[in-house]
């Protein structure tokens, strides 16, 4: 009995530019908005997503006179697309780097917020004094930052947990702060509402996954109140908890600097916490011994400048 063939997996998963417009539809809360960002019509931008829907069958955006945002289907897919567009920037990254002679070559590991909301910035200005160099980045989250260093696979690495992570040494770059955020429509969004510690660990949260700095951090917070926070939805990107809170799905704890524009456009709203310490130190890390070199050492004091 003959086998029917299998439909080839560019016929089964949407393409780049529809999976990065989903993206993008997700961090700006608008179809019009993400059209522009991309450089296409917002009739093309809706065909798009229309198109995505039809080929995974199940509807990803909801659309309004307010703006678009997520479905909880969209937001589970949201979070998947940022795994292949990430992958699909290494891929870029790793082509860019065989075309043409390179003076230097920089293998760098990023957790998921220095890499979207720090490292661009250094990495333009390493170009600036050194135009020579090819950066390669993996982006992940801080155990898998550690474990690319320890394996020699990154020579210097960023991460957000509690402390240097074993085997490896490190220098504090920057600091951050991790804040409660919810839906303007979430029962914790009244004026003036202040949650306490024990409200914050008895609630289920949309988080992101064992091993991410922000988890480490919040569930160090939480251990004295009744041990380690409680997900409502775990995610692995800071993108995917981002919409999945915008749509109302939950409450949810973010890095300060990962939600500015959400709050500024009153998709997100932040919650006072009493008695929660959620500051962190962001650092700068390579495997145990000497300092990097070349190229390495001067990303590193980039991002200590100022």
């Amino acid at each position: 009995m003959s086998q029917e063939p299998q439909v080839p997996l560019s016929h089964r998963v949407p393409d780049l530019g529809a999976l990065e417009l989903l993206l993008a539809v997700a961090r700006l809360g608008s179809l019009g908005r993400a059209a522009r960002e991309l450089g296409i019509t917002q009739p093309a931008a809706s065909g798009r997503v229309r198109s995505m829907e039809r080929q995974l069958g199940v509807t990803l955006v909801e659309r309004s006179p307010r703006g678009s945002r997520l479905t909880a289907a969209g937001a589970l897919v949201t979070d998947w697309a940022g795994r292949i567009v990430e992958a699909a920037e290494a891929f870029d990254a790793g082509a860019r780097a065989l075309r043409g002679r390179r003076d230097s070559r920089l293998r760098v590991a990023a957790s998921m917020t220095i890499a979207e909301y720090l490292l661009p910035g250094w990495l333009v200005a390493l170009q600036a004094e050194r135009p020579g160099t090819a950066v390669s980045l993996l982006a992940g989250n801080s155990a898998t930052v550690a474990r690319q260093l320890l394996e020699g696979a990154a020579d210097l690495g960023f991460v957000e947990g509690l402390a240097v992570p074993e085997g490896l040494d490190g220098v504090v770059v920057a600091r951050d702060r991790l804040i409660v955020v919810v839906a303007p429509g979430h029962a914790w969004a009244r004026r003036g509402r202040v949650v306490t510690a024990g409200e914050l660990a008895a609630t289920p949260l949309i988080l992101r996954e064992e091993g991410s700095g922000t988890r480490q951090v919040l569930d160090a917070a939480l251990a004295a109140y009744g041990g380690l926070a409680t997900p409502l939805l775990e995610l692995s990107s800071t993108t995917a908890v981002k919409a999945a809170a915008v749509s109302g799905a939950g409450a949810s704890v973010l890095s300060e600097l990962a939600v500015g524009e959400e709050m500024g456009a009153r998709r997100l709203v932040r919650v006072e916490v009493a008695g929660v310490p959620l500051s962190r130190d962001l650092r700068a890390v390579w495997p145990t011994g000497p300092a990097p070199a070349g190229p390495g050492r001067d990303l590193l004091a980039l991002t200590r400048r100022g």
